[in-house]
Order: structure tokens, then sequence, then C-alpha cells
């Protein structure tokens, strides 16, 4: 029986779910082949090797429902924290005396000493300190955003995810709409290797806890889930665990990537049944757009453990 692989993907605008699953697939070929694993390339594309399926959920993000003026700004807020938090951890490293400058200006304009939050202004600010990071030599194109409002409005994503709010008329809250696109990709029964991607890190953090088949590998890039203030509190359940169905979780994560915060996910995820904890690697890509999946994926690194991992699942 072929093994499932489930693609997971993270914030973003809307996209074609077949496109995009042929995209990550390639990637992952890419990556496969520099793995040394170039006899699986043409079976990892066909699907041969795994069926491979696209959880898709951008287009539930597409409006909002009923959303009031103090939904939106705590949107922002969160947004602000998510920035602020990721600033601090890039200025807690080792960096350019010229990015020093530009990240410190960046937190400055995200949290202004002395200044009052009138009306708007909270937006005001998280708009300005996007601005900024997008003028950062290395992280100008870490998202492949094309202005801060988009970078912004995207980031926003993982606010209204976390909110656990905008109901639909059945009164399944956003997160619970999306989780369950994710479940309808893990179903029917059968070993599934999961790749999931900056959001959906979280969303498949989330979902996998109910899930009770086999999952060899969990993989997870460019995760948010290092976040302690803006991510890791909202996280359910808590406190943060890997999912029993678990059974190897390896998380990647790229030191210009700016959303994957305090990426050691093993010094606070606490093991599951099976003592299994996220084992943390670090990949460094050539600085054009890390953030994107299929960044992570054509990384052999990254993609060698899948391959590995469908072959082991692959039973006659």
């Amino acid at each position: 029986m072929k093994p499932r692989l489930v693609y997971v993907h993270g914030i973003g605008g809307p996209r074609d779910a077949a496109a995009e699953l042929d995209s990550w697939l390639r990637a992952l070929a890419d990556g496969a082949r520099a793995a040394g694993h170039a006899r699986r390339v043409l079976d990892l594309v066909q699907g041969w090797a795994a069926e491979a399926r696209f959880a898709y959920y951008g287009d539930l993000f597409g409006v909002a429902e009923a959303q009031g003026s103090s939904d939106t700004d705590d949107e922002t807020d969160l947004v602000g924290e998510l920035l602020l938090e990721a600033l601090d951890e890039r200025l807690a490293e080792p960096v350019a005396d010229d990015e020093i400058r530009m990240l410190r200006h960046a937190r400055a304009q995200l949290a202004p000493e002395g200044a009052s939050q009138g009306l708007g202004e909270a937006a005001r600010q998280v708009l300005n300190a996007a601005n900024t990071l997008l003028s950062v030599p290395g992280l100008r194109t870490f998202g492949g955003w094309a202005s801060a409002g988009l970078m912004v409005g995207q980031l926003r994503q993982v606010a209204r995810y976390l909110r656990r709010a905008e109901p639909d008329a059945k009164g399944l809250t956003l997160d619970a709409r999306i989780r369950h696109r994710v479940e309808q990709a893990l179903d029917p029964a059968g070993p599934t290797i999961v790749v999931a991607h900056s959001l959906g890190t979280v969303v498949s953090l989330e979902t996998l806890h109910t899930h009770g088949e086999r999952v060899p590998l969990l993989v997870t890039l460019g995760s948010p889930l290092g976040m302690r203030r803006a991510v890791q509190p909202k996280v359910h359940p808590q406190p943060l665990q890997v999912p029993g169905s678990v059974e190897r979780w390896l998380n990647f994560w790229d030191r210009d990537d700016l959303v994957a915060g305090r990426p050691l996910l093993e010094k606070f995820v606490r093991p599951n049944d099976r003592s299994v904890l996220p084992v943390s690697r670090r990949i460094d890509s050539d600085g054009v757009w890390v953030h994107p999946a299929t960044k992570y994926l054509a990384q052999p690194a990254v993609a060698g453990p899948v391959v590995e991992a469908i072959e082991a699942a692959t039973t006659p």
C-alpha cells in the first residue's frame, strides 16, 4: 500500500491547489535528487511513490465574517507582537551593523517610547515597521512580498486563525473550518507523511492531536510555533505536546526566515507517549525568498528524510 504525503500550506493569497501540489512535488524532487535519491524523482513527481495531497484552505480567508473594528485591532496587535518578537530574536544574533540599525529602527516604530495609541496608530506603526523590514538586506525578499501592506495583510491570517472566531452559518469558527480541510486530506486510514509550512505547522499540530492513524514523519518548515508571546500561548491544546500519532518530527528553519522565531522546538514542546520530540535543524538558502515552502523542500536536508520516510512506510 502506498503511504500518503499531505502538504499543508501557510499564509498567502488564493492559489490553485493542483498547481501548488505540482510545484511542491517538483521542489521535493529537486531536493531528493540533491540528497542522492535521483531514482525516486519520477516516482515522486508522478505520484507513484506516495499519494500526494495538498490540504488547501486559503479560500477560507477570503472574506472576514462580520468583523468589527475591535477584532481588526486585535489582529493588528497580534501582527505587531509577532514582528516585535521576531525582531528581538534577530537582534539577539550576530548581524551586520547596517542591518542592526535598520532592525532597531523597525523595533522603535513598533514600540515607540512615550507614544500614545490614538485611533489607527497601531496599524500605522505595524505598517511602517513592515516597510522598514522589507528594505533590510537579506530580509527584503524573505517572504516574497511586493509591499508592506501585502505582508501585514497575510501575516494577519495568523491572527485570524488564532482568534478562534468568525463562525459560519453552522457555528464553525474559521480555525475549525481550516482544520476540517486538513482532516479531509488525512483521511481515510493509513500511514501519512505530513509536510507543513508556516501557519500550516500550527494547523497541522492542532489537527494531528485528534488524528489516530500513523504519522511516520511530521515535517515543519518556517514554523512560528517558536514565538513564545505571539503564538505559543494561543495554540491548542496546552501545554504544547507532540501528537500521539507522530513517530518522528523534523523542524527546519532558515536564519533569514523572520517568521521562524526561537526555532528549537524541542526545548519547549513536550514528548508524546512514544517519547518523540521535535528535532530542529537549520538550513541556509541563497537568501532570496527564503520563507516559501518550495525553498525549503528543495533543500536535500529536508527532502532526503521525506523520501526515506515514504520508502519505509510503503508496504507490499
